[in-house]
């Protein structure tokens, strides 16, 4: 177990700090993206489609392909961002998506050395674009980069002919941030944890359902038996993977323990595990989480 320091985690409402709550709305977006995205704009790739959603769909269409894994936590960060921006884009690419453990016989063509990885293909030929999980601004860049690319090609279709949008490739207005953080988002910036709390416990206790501040007070309380380092075993274990964003490892380990203890021990392991949903959000672990803890509980 891990006795350096812990770098501070970000917190939703703090406007530089926002990693998680940048997360969220990607993903926001992207359900509102998708729904009114052509057909066929996002698709699962394996060995035997490779040809015809690949391979044959470059001739009109670029396709992007991004190779990911369930277990690889910057893919949950990027994977959102590729899929709206494919949306938004209305089929002037397709974006392919590639489970390198399951289709092993794609990684190995593309020679992947580590994921997330992204790669095009125009007219049958692959194009390396990059690897890692960058921000929007710097994705948009490579896929503009792409059709220039493309369009050099002669690859200048369009996804079943679906309509250039006038708003293709634009960048979406961000929502503006809610004043009521700044006290928040101050006291982050200067290492204060405890005085974060206090700050998201006042809107807390004036809006007792805002989903914002509940996760902003439990993760400043992470945080801050992070630096105490008070606490050893899962309880520890558990907070040291969810500030690296590793939710499904802290869910695992925290079921482990309801499963294992008892009286006091069991209802602090539950609570730990329920401030966890809470800053974890909306990302898919946490639906299969709650039916573990079910398991567990009854």
């Amino acid at each position: 177990m891990s006795t350096q320091p812990n770098n501070p985690i970000p917190v939703r409402g703090a406007v530089d700090l926002s990693t998680l709550a940048q997360q969220r709305q990607t993903q926001q977006r992207r359900d509102a993206a998708m729904g009114a995205a052509p057909t066929g704009v996002v698709v699962d790739v394996t060995e035997a489609t490779f040809q015809a959603d690949v391979i044959d769909q470059s001739q009109t269409v670029p396709v992007v392909l991004d190779l990911w894994a369930t277990w690889c936590g910057p893919c949950k960060t990027l994977s959102p961002i590729l899929e709206t921006l494919a949306a938004e884009y209305a089929g002037r690419f397709v974006l392919a998506k590639v489970d390198v453990d399951a289709q092993q016989q794609i990684a190995a063509a593309f020679q992947v050395q580590s994921i997330p990885s992204v790669f095009a293909v125009v007219a049958g030929q692959p194009v390396p674009l990059f690897q890692g999980a960058l921000p929007e601004p710097q994705v948009r860049q490579y896929l503009e980069e792409l059709l220039k690319v493309a369009a050099q090609a002669g690859v200048t279709g369009t996804l079943s002919g679906a309509a250039e949008s006038e708003n293709a490739g634009a960048v979406p207005e961000e929502e503006p941030a809610d004043p009521r953080f700044d006290a928040a988002s101050d006291a982050i910036e200067a290492g204060d944890w405890a005085g974060a709390a206090a700050a998201y416990q006042q809107v807390l206790d004036a809006e007792p359902a805002n989903v914002d501040a509940q996760a902003g007070v439990a993760m400043c309380r992470m945080q801050l038996r992070l630096d105490e380092a008070a606490e050893t075993g899962a309880l520890r274990d558990a907070d040291e993977a969810a500030s690296r964003g590793d939710f499904s490892t802290a869910f695992a380990a925290l079921i482990a323990l309801v499963r294992s203890t008892a009286g006091a021990d069991r209802d602090a392991a539950r609570e730990r595990l329920l401030d966890m949903f809470v800053i974890a959000g909306d990302i898919p672990e946490v639906a299969q989480a709650r039916i573990d803890l079910a398991n567990a509980l009854f």
